[in-house]
Parts: C-alpha cells; structure tokens; sequence
C-alpha cells in the first residue's frame, strides 16, 4: 500500500538556523520521536531504527537511511529510507524535504515536505486513509520538536559553523519512543469514522 504526503509547516525560526539542522541527518532523526541513527555506514548512508511502544508492548522496525541529494544552495535535501521489524511487516519512504524563507516574514521559515511511502504486511491492512491519519500525527509532533530544537541553536553560529557543531549541541525534548496509545486511537477513530459514513 502506498501513501503519498505533501505538506508544508510554517517555522517560526530563520532559514539558517532551519537548514543547518535539517542538513545534519543526526540531529534531525532525534527531532523524530522514537528514531535513532546507530551506525554510520559512510557519507550518504546510515543505519538506524524507531520504536513504537503500546502499553507495555514495544515493536523495533530496523533499517537504513540513505541521502541521495542535498544541496546547500537550494536547502534540499533527499532521502529513502527503508525498514523492517521482526513481523514481517517492512515500510520504505521517499522523501524530499526543503526549507524556504517566509515571504511574509524574513526571522521565519518554512519546510516543505513531499513523501512517498510504502507499506506492506499488518500495518497495510489499516488502509490508505488511517494511515495518512497517524502519519499527520506523527510528522506534527516532529515539526514541533524540529522548531525548538532550530529555535535553540545560536543564530550566528549556523550560518558560519560546521553543520554538525550547532545542531549536535542541542538535544530536542522528546519522548523516549512514538506514542503508539495515540496512534491507536487515531485509527480506532478513523475505522468508526468510515463504518458510519459508509452507512450515512
């Protein structure tokens, strides 16, 4: 199953600042909750996994992530990433994402998101529209985190510093793993959702 996403998340947060941390794959997989490089396997790949935890339940999806593109003039970068758990189940995401200037506001920013991402084995069997639902969640509680984790890093140092330097000195408030219990119930209320209206 396949899911497609375009989004874009107004920052209140200078492009700079934006792009030094989008730029670093590190510091911009602890903004993802439950996300974690382990292993850089060279200059474009890395290894890494996400926990999902429900209840005392916890799954492990392990996997890679490659960049493909990024480039500094245009604040793009690309990145594919694919996974795997224990179950069977495996996912893979295309991705590009690109930070912009606010024309309405030159301090903010603004990121743009575009994906592709596949799905197969039991969390295919949630449908196209729950999916897009939990995905939406997920991708919120990563912007947010994106934004303070941006907002403290020292402006004058991002333009000028290596990329790894600012990003890597500020660690994001984030929870140790993805909220699975808020997962669940978007789905829940997403399946009610579509028994009445196909009844309606």
């Amino acid at each position: 199953m396949e899911v497609k996403l375009d989004k874009q998340y107004p920052l209140d947060v200078d492009a700079a600042r934006a792009w030094a941390l989008l730029s670093d794959l590190k510091a911009t997989a602890a903004c993802m909750p439950g996300a974690e490089i382990t292993e850089q396997l060279s200059e474009t790949s890395y290894k890494g996994g996400v926990k999902v935890k429900v209840g005392p339940a916890v799954a492990q999806f392990g996997g890679t992530v490659d960049v493909l593109q990024k480039l500094d003039a245009e604040r793009k970068v690309v990145m594919l990433g694919k996974g795997a758990d224990k179950g069977g189940s495996s996912a893979s995401m295309d991705l590009t994402a690109t930070i912009v200037p606010d024309p309405a506001n030159p301090a903010h920013c603004i990121l743009n998101g575009s994906a592709a991402v596949i799905v197969n084995g039991k969390f295919a069997q949630f449908g196209g529209r729950m999916m897009v639902q939990v995905s939406e969640m997920i991708l919120g509680q990563f912007v947010e985190n994106f934004r303070q984790t941006a907002l403290a890093m020292p402006a004058g140092a991002a333009a000028t510093a290596p990329v790894d330097a600012p990003a890597a000195a500020v660690k994001p408030q984030v929870a140790g793993e993805i909220n699975g219990l808020a997962i669940f119930w978007a789905l829940v209320k997403g399946w009610f959702s579509g028994i009445f209206g196909k009844r309606a």
